[in-house]
């Protein structure tokens, strides 16, 4: 019984691990795209373009790193996370959301077919991290393990939903949206790696 107990704490732990690699990854690879296409002004540049031209692979992996941290914290959160009804909607929205980053990797944006599979991602995307976010931080107060983290969790949560409505009047009137887009990149992976880092801490605990 205690094995099989070490066992599930390594597993959660090996998955809230790489899920915190990858996010890292994806921050980086976002960060690296600036210089080496410097032509691509920030104020008008949405992240997913970098993924067209030139280095574009660069942008490309960093969405498999997005979409499989996104699967490596569903599995640690099936093993350790809440189990409220909350919660384990919001761990499904997350299983969701990692199926339409990788969809958000196959097809790069642009005017096709493509692009628009590139544009319906992004929304299911949208969605899901919005959705996901609210219900992880409302399911957390049901887990004593989890309470503690669930102000923390709701804070970047309420960012992460402000940072997506600046990005989508910035769309809308034209202005600035590269910047917002960033911000709300910046959210989510501030977000995630938040829930992957506590997911850790309780496994190794």
């Amino acid at each position: 019984m205690i094995a099989q107990t070490v066992g599930m704490a390594r597993r959660r732990s090996f998955a809230a691990t790489t899920a915190i690699v990858c996010f890292a990854y994806f921050a980086l690879a976002l960060l690296l795209m600036h210089p080496l296409r410097p032509e691509r002004e920030l104020a008008t540049t949405w992240i997913s373009g970098y993924a067209v031209g030139r280095h574009g692979w660069v942008m490309t992996t960093a969405w498999l790193a997005l979409s499989s941290g996104c699967l490596m914290l569903v599995l640690g959160l099936a093993r350790g996370g809440p189990r409220s009804r909350a919660a384990l909607l919001g761990t499904l929205l997350l299983g969701i959301l990692s199926a339409g980053t990788l969809i958000t990797a196959i097809f790069p944006p642009g005017p096709s077919r493509s692009g628009e599979i590139h544009s319906i991602s992004f929304l299911v995307n949208a969605g899901s991290i919005l959705l996901a976010s609210v219900l992880l931080s409302v399911g957390f107060g049901s887990d004593p393990r989890w309470r503690s983290f669930q102000r923390t969790a709701a804070a970047l949560a309420s960012l992460l939903v402000l940072a997506f409505v600046l990005q989508f009047f910035t769309a809308y009137f034209e202005l600035l949206y590269g910047l917002a887009n960033r911000l709300f990149a910046t959210m989510l992976v501030a977000w995630l790696l938040a829930i992957s880092i506590r997911l850790r801490a309780l496994a190794r605990a």
